[in-house]
């Protein structure tokens, strides 16, 4: 699933085609998405200037005029710049024109969203109870610990949740959680100021190589060139079960937490 970092590169990959861009069409060959593709989003676009691309949480907005469309990749999905001649290939299911060149939205499982807003965008129902961006000003160690008091759910599942802080899917809480030296099962609510402080600061760090390496290809995710992330040659503990760890060489462990796999090093991450 694209999570924060992909969602990034895409937004850094479409932003300069589509900012200050006049669509000159919209085409959409599958309404069936998470939610259904609007109808009449040609008639609502054509003609209008794209003021701005922006990201908030697993969401691209790109704004107009009039209104903003929120596009989630869902778990398969994925935004490209092509010729607009550029020959289609299974679950190519929309494309935004601009002249010559085109967006075009794939998304083999369809679980994902293109979705037009006309108010202020903040309070859109998907974005209006949100929690602070991880790589923003209001994010922090006192954020984190502040929102831990009283909670026992455990820290991985605490850190994914997007009222606590947006954007950190599970690759990269696993990473994380390795970098500050915790153990992803221990009650949130158990956590020190200090802990609160090493691990806020290792999310931004992930986060932000994450973003520079292009994000991770596990499987479907490319740019908006059709180019595959590299983050996942850095992994120091997901998907590396039984694999020695880079640092201690302890082998890594594996466990499920709800329906997700936790990976972690009991000699780095000792609590």
């Amino acid at each position: 699933m694209p999570e924060l970092p992909e969602v990034e590169t895409t937004r850094r990959g479409i932003a300069p085609v589509l900012e200050h861009g006049t669509v000159t069409g919209v085409i959409v060959r599958e309404h069936r998405m998470r939610w259904p593709v609007p109808e009449g989003l040609d008639a609502t676009l054509t003609g209008q200037t794209v003021r701005s691309v922006t990201r908030r949480a697993k969401y691209l907005l790109v704004g107009f005029d009039t209104g903003t469309l929120l596009i989630h990749l869902g778990m398969s999905g994925s935004l490209r710049i092509v010729a607009t001649d550029f020959p289609l290939e299974k679950h190519d299911h929309v494309d935004i024109l601009l002249g010559n060149r085109c967006i075009r939205y794939r998304d083999p499982r369809r679980f994902g969203a293109i979705l037009w807003y006309p108010g202020a965008v903040e309070n859109h129902p998907l974005l209006q109870n949100l929690g602070p961006e991880p790589l923003g000003n209001d994010f922090s160690g006192a954020t984190l610990y502040r929102a831990s008091r009283g909670k026992t759910l455990a820290v991985k599942q605490f850190i994914m949740d997007n009222h606590v802080v947006v954007g950190v899917g599970n690759i990269y809480a696993n990473e994380a959680l390795f970098q500050a030296g915790i153990r992803p099962d221990r009650s949130a609510g158990r956590l020190l100021q200090d802990d609160c402080d090493r691990l806020a600061e290792e999310i931004r760090i992930v986060l932000t190589k994450a973003i520079e390496a292009g994000g991770s290809t596990l499987r479907d995710f490319v740019d908006a060139k059709g180019k595959p992330g590299y983050f996942q040659q850095n992994y120091f503990v997901y998907g590396r079960n039984d694999l020695p760890c880079q640092r201690c060489g302890t082998p890594i462990r594996h466990i499920r937490q709800g329906q997700r796999s936790s990976y972690y090093c009991p000699l780095c991450q000792p609590c």
